[in-house]
C-alpha cells in the first residue's frame, strides 16, 4: 500500500552561472518512508535539499508539503513548516556549548536546565551521547555530527533531511541511528536520506531517486539492486575496479618513537608513547572511534603540534620540533579531516587554496611574492586530474559540493609528490565513483614509492587499502598487524582495547 506523500517536488529547476544544478526534478517522499537521494558529487543533491530547507529558491517548478505549497523564504520558515535538516558541513559555532548551539536552532528554546536534560535524554536514547555543557571547539567531527542530529530530532519534524549523517559515525553508532530512524518512520515521519554508502542505502532505505547531472535518471527500491548496480545507475556506466598490484614495501621512510603530547584542549586526547614505522610503497591503516586521538596524531605528524626532537624522523631527518612548512618541504604532507575550514578556507578560491600547502613544493611563492599564474595552473591540474566538478579555479571552496572539495583537497596533496602523505577520512562524503578514484590515487602514490598513512573510521576502506592495520584507543596505538586475513571482529577488539596491547616497536 502506497503511503501518502509528505513531500512532493514537481519539475524543480535551478541554475547558476555556467551550470544547471537541477533540471525538471520530480519525486515524492511518503509518510513513514526512508527515501534515498543518490547521485555523484555535483549531481544536484545538495542544491535540491537546500531548496526544500529554504536556503535556495527554485527557478522553476513547485514543492508541496503535506499537500500544501512549500516555498520557504528561509530555514526558519522551513522549520516552522515541519522540515528539519542534518547538514553534511556542520553549521555550529565553535565558541558556544552544545546546548547553546542547539538553542540557536529553536524558535522558542526551553530554559537552559530543561534543554540540557532533553539533550541528555534524546542523545542517550539514540545512542549518541552528548554533554550539553561542552564547547563545540573541543568536539571531534563525529561528536559535532551528533550535535547536528540531536538538534534536528528535538524539533519533532514531519520531513527530516539527512545529508551524509553517518560519514563520521562508527558502525555501532550508525546502527543505533538507523534503529531510531526506523522508529521515527514508523511514527509517520518522512525521511529524505543522502548517503554515498550504498550498502547502507540498500539495508535501510525503502525507495530511491537517482540524479545525474541535475536530472532524475531513475527510481527504484534499493533492496532490489546490488551496490554495484546502484553505483552504475549513478555514474551511467560500470564502476572502476581498484588496482592494488605493483607495490612492494621498501626502506623505512618515517619513524615515530615515543611520541607523547598533552591534550591540546581540555576535551582533547593526549598522545601516549606512539611508535610506528612506515615503509616506502606501504599504506598503513589506522582505525579508531571518533575522539581517540586521530586529529591529534595528524596534527603531530603535520607539525601543527610540535613534539620533542627525535620523535618524528623522515628519511633520517629529525622533524620532531619542526613546523608545517619545514615538514612540507621535506616531503611530509597531510590532509586533515575537516576539509572546509581546516583543509580549505571557505571564501578563498581554489587557486588561493592551493597556496595553503603547495607553495613550498610547487614554487607558487617566489622571493616572497605569489606567482598567481603558477597557482592557477596547479589548481587547474588538480581539477582536471581528480575530476573536480566546478566552473573553474576561480570558484570559492564553499561553492563546491562536499565530495568535490574532498577530491580537490586530496588531489592538491597527492600532486605535490610527497614522500609521506597522512590523510584523515579521505573519502568522507564522497560518492562511490569518486571514492574509488581517491583510493586509487593513494594506491598509485604508494606504487610510486611514497608511504601513506590512512586514518579512517570506515573499516571497509581500511581493509581495502592498507597493508598493515593498527588502532588508536585513548591516544595509544596498538601493534600493527597485516591487514590480509584480519577479521572485523578482530578489528573491533583492537579498536576497543588498543590500550591493553604493547605499543608497536617494529
Amino acid at each position: 500500500m502506497t503511503k501518502a506523500a509528505v513531500f512532493r517536488a514537481e519539475g524543480i529547476g535551478k541554475s547558476y552561472p555556467g551550470v544547471r544544478a537541477n533540471d525538471d526534478v520530480s519525486f515524492s517522499v511518503g509518510s513513514g518512508r526512508i527515501h534515498a537521494l543518490l547521485g555523484e558529487n555535483g549531481a544536484g543533491k545538495s542544491t535540491l535539499v537546500k531548496m526544500i530547507y529554504g536556503l535556495v529558491r527554485p527557478d522553476d517548478g513547485r514543492m508541496l508539503l503535506n499537500g500544501q505549497p512549500h516555498d520557504p523564504s528561509d530555514p526558519r520558515a522551513a522549520r516552522a513548516a515541519g522540515v528539519a535538516m542534518v547538514f553534511q558541513h556542520f553549521s555550529l559555532f565553535d565558541a558556544l556549548t552544545v546546548a547553546e548551539n542547539i538553542a540557536l536552532g529553536m524558535e522558542n528554546p526551553p530554559p537552559r536546565r530543561e534543554l540540557a536534560e532533553r539533550i541528555r535524554k534524546v542523545s542517550h536514547d539514540f545512542g549518541l551521547p552528548l554533554n550539553p555543557a561542552r564547547r563545540v571547539v573541543t568536539l571531534s567531527a563525529g561528536e559535532r555530527q551528533r550535535v547536528e542530529i540531536i538538534r534536528c530530532l528535538l524539533q519533532d519534524p514531519r520531513l527530516l533531511i539527512m545529508d551524509e549523517p553517518t560519514s563520521v559515525l562508527t558502525p555501532q553508532e550508525a546502527d543505533l541511528l538507523f534503529a531510531t530512524l526506523r522508529k521515527l518512520a514508523d511514527q509517520g515521519t518522512a525521511i529524505l536520506y543522502i548517503s554515498h554508502k550504498l550498502d547502507e542505502i540498500r539495508t535501510h532505505c525503502d525507495s530511491a531517486t537517482i540524479l545525474r547531472h541535475g536530472k532524475v535518471v531513475d527510481s527504484c527500491n534499493p533492496r532490489d539492486h546490488s551496490a554495484r548496480e546502484l553505483a552504475a545507475m549513478m555514474v551511467g556506466g560500470e564502476m572502476r575496479v581498484i588496482d592494488r598490484s605493483g607495490r612492494n614495501a621498501g626502506d623505512v621512510l618515517l619513524r615515530l618513537s615515543n611520541l607523547s603530547l598533552p591534550a591540546p584542549t581540555a576535551e582533547g586526547t593526549a598522545l601516549k608513547n606512539i611508535a610506528l614505522t612506515l615503509h616506502a610503497g606501504e599504506i598503513l591503516g589506522i582505525g579508531g572511534v571518533a575522539g581517540n586521538g586521530q586529529e591529534e596524531l595528524l596534527a603531530a605528524l603535520s607539525g601543527e603540534l610540535r613534539s620533542a626532537p627525535g620523535t618524528v624522523v623522515l628519511e633520517g631527518d629529525d622533524l620532531g620540533g619542526a613546523g608545517p612548512e619545514t615538514r612540507r618541504k621535506a616531503g611530509l604532507l597531510a590532509a586533515p579531516e575537516d576539509r572546509l575550514g581546516h583543509a580549505a578556507v571557505p571564501d578563498f578560491s581554489l587557486t588561493e587554496n592551493t597556496l595553503l600547502t603547495a607553495g613550498p613544493r610547487k614554487g607558487l611563492v617566489r622571493n616572497g611574492l605569489i606567482d598567481n599564474a603558477a597557482a592557477r595552473r596547479f589548481a587547474q591540474d588538480v581539477i582536471r586530474e581528480f575530476d573536480v566538478r566546478t566552473p573553474g579555479p576561480h570558484t570559492a571552496a564553499r561553492a563546491l559540493s562536499g565530495g568535490n572539495l574532498q577530491k580537490f583537497v586530496i588531489g592538491r596533496e597527492v600532486m605535490q609528490a610527497p614522500r609521506v602523505l597522512v590523510v584523515n577520512q579521505p573519502t568522507w562524503g564522497v560518492d562511490a565513483g569518486a571514492a574509488a578514484a581517491v583510493r586509487q590515487s593513494l594506491l598509485d602514490l604508494a606504487r610510486s614509492g611514497a608511504g601513506v598513512i590512512v586514518i579512517s573510521q570506515d573499516l571497509d576502506e581500511l581493509i581495502e587499502l592498507s597493508d598493515r592495520f593498527c588502532a588508536l584507543n585513548e591516544g595509544r596505538l596498538s601493534d600493527p598487524r597485516p591487514t590480509e586475513g584480519l577479521t572485523l571482529d578482530e578489528i573491533g577488539l583492537m579498536l576497543g582495547g588498543a590500550h591493553g596491547m604493547e605499543v608497536a616497536q617494529i
